[in-house]
């Protein structure tokens, strides 16, 4: 058994860090866009370029950072990663326009999509399997707090400095977590291969095609005019990308990890919950704010719930996961889950937050319990000098399952609204709740009949959601299987197979 590496838990408070910083910075950016849309003279489309252009950049680039991670080395592709990161948030404190913001973000995607699956991959090979739970659940936990403070902290910072201050935020993070990497962090490579750049121009095509035509479906329509087009361009590039990785010798990514069933029935479940998850915090705050009448730091603060269930599942499933197997605790958690939401369904314009404070709690340690699990079983079925473009297939499968669950449950919520209000309603008022309650001034009439159509709305997105993250729990109970330990002095290839468990072998380490 290998000895394992005595500042494990240090290089585990870097890894926090740097995935912190990734969930801070994109949670907090939605806080602050009325401010910015005010000082910039941002137009609506430009304000979606500002929260898009990221999202494209870092889902397209996330399967050619990890596998250069895996041959150039794990923590300097995190670290040139943070670096980019650092200094395009310095960048966009400095911005006056927003052509500029949407620059420093584009450059912030490319330096998240290095930071994000370096993380994960250097936290597999650095822990074993005996303590790799506990160490994913303290990660998740970190990524949890990060997502539910963020709007907490964002709204803090505009009421007292500016918009800009969101980004400077990052500085101080980046740094602290260079000088960590650097000092506390050792190197991690796989074995050398030759490079694939077909492969990697492909999947950044093909998955930038992907996201940028699920964002658009609400604006534009799924097959309809250049979202057709988009479309076209994603699943020519993408299918291609599978059938060449499928014929070249040294391909990028090892599609073969699909024919694993803990693989493949972690992949397409963790997508169904990221899609019944996706449209949660988009809906929720709308329901806060333009409902029960919350400022955006008391919608933040109304999260909270959520982040003490999560630590508490995320504490309970790292000692249960040994016991009773990822399985249980993945059918478990989302079980818990779908109950949380179909909760939810039950909120219209008069429940106040009780109700939804309990769902949020229950989806907390559901989510505590399930997705650890399921990030863990697929983890480990990854060989280690596979594990940076393992790692970014895990990344990128749930990047596509939240953009596909925020545009399916967004349009969705638009559609229902618009059919719940009144016909004789203005047409802004149809659009949306905000765009109601701006056109009303004072009709009461107008205000209440739109706080109602929305929470119709909402229900009927949670009724989705809950499908969805049901249908995840069946079919990680029906295809995934619990490791068993391979016998005393069984090695080889075929015992890494059978028990599911990262192989080690070409894996270098570097001290």
């Amino acid at each position: 058994m290998e000895s394992r590496n005595p500042r494990r838990w240090w290089i585990l408070i870097v890894l926090c860090l740097s995935t912190l910083v990734l969930v801070v910075d994109s949670m907090a950016l939605t806080v602050a866009v009325p401010a910015m849309t005010e000082d910039i003279g941002a137009s609506a489309q430009d304000i979606q370029w500002i929260l898009d252009s990221y999202i494209l950049v870092f889902a397209g680039l996330l399967l050619t950072s990890g596998s250069l991670g895996d041959r150039f080395g794990r923590r300097k592709i995190m670290i040139i990663g943070l670096l980019l990161f650092g200094a395009a948030s310095l960048a966009a404190t400095f911005c006056g326009n927003p052509g500029e913001v949407i620059a420093a973000r584009v450059t912030m995607g490319i330096g998240g999509a290095l930071i994000m699956p370096s993380t994960l991959s250097i936290l597999i090979t650095v822990f074993d399997e005996d303590e790799r739970p506990r160490a994913m659940a303290a990660w998740g936990s970190v990524s949890m707090l990060g997502l539910v403070g963020s709007p907490v902290l964002g709204g803090f910072l505009i009421d007292h400095f500016s918009w800009q201050s969101i980004f400077f935020i990052n500085v101080p993070v980046v740094v602290l977590a260079v000088v960590a990497a650097l000092v506390l962090m050792p190197e991690s490579k796989g074995p050398w291969q030759k490079p694939d750049p077909l492969g990697a121009i492909l999947s950044a095509v093909g998955m930038t095609a992907m996201i940028w035509w699920i964002i658009e479906i609400p604006q534009h329509g799924a097959f309809e005019g250049r979202g057709l087009i988009t479309l076209a361009v994603a699943l020519v590039t993408l299918v291609g990308f599978v059938i060449w990785e499928n014929v070249t010798p040294e391909p990028m990514v090892p599609l073969v990890l699909f024919k694993n069933r803990n693989f493949s029935g972690g992949s397409l479940s963790l997508t169904l919950v990221q899609i019944g998850n996706g449209g949660l915090l988009l809906v929720l705050t709308q329901y806060l704010q333009f409902v029960l009448g919350y400022s955006p730091v008391k919608a933040g603060l109304a999260f909270v719930p959520l982040a003490v269930a999560a630590l508490i599942g995320n504490g309970a499933g790292a000692g249960l996961a040994a016991k009773t197997g990822n399985r249980v605790l993945i059918l478990v958690g989302m079980l818990v889950m779908a109950g949380s939401f179909a909760l939810l369904t039950t909120v219209d314009a008069h429940s106040g937050f009780t109700v939804p404070a309990v769902a949020l709690g229950l989806l907390g340690l559901g989510a505590g319990l399930a997705m650890p699990a399921a990030v863990g079983a697929l983890m480990s079925t990854i060989p280690e000098e596979k594990a940076g473009v393992g790692s970014a297939l895990n990344d990128t499968i749930q990047q596509a399952g939240t953009a596909l669950g925020i545009a399916i449950l967004g349009s969705l919520l638009t559609s229902t609204f618009r059919s719940a209000m009144p016909a004789d309603a203005p047409e802004q008022a149809k659009q949306s709740i905000g765009g109601a309650l701006a056109v009303a001034q004072g009709d009461a009439g107008l205000v209440a009949a739109a706080r109602d159509a929305f929470a119709s709305s909402m229900a009927t997105t949670f009724t989705i959601s809950a499908v969805g993250v049901l249908a995840a729990a069946v079919l990680a109970t029906l295809v995934m299987r619990d490791s068993k330990p391979a016998p005393t002095g069984e090695t080889g290839e075929g015992a890494g197979e059978e028990t599911g468990g990262a192989t080690k072998d070409g894996s270098e380490l570097v001290a």
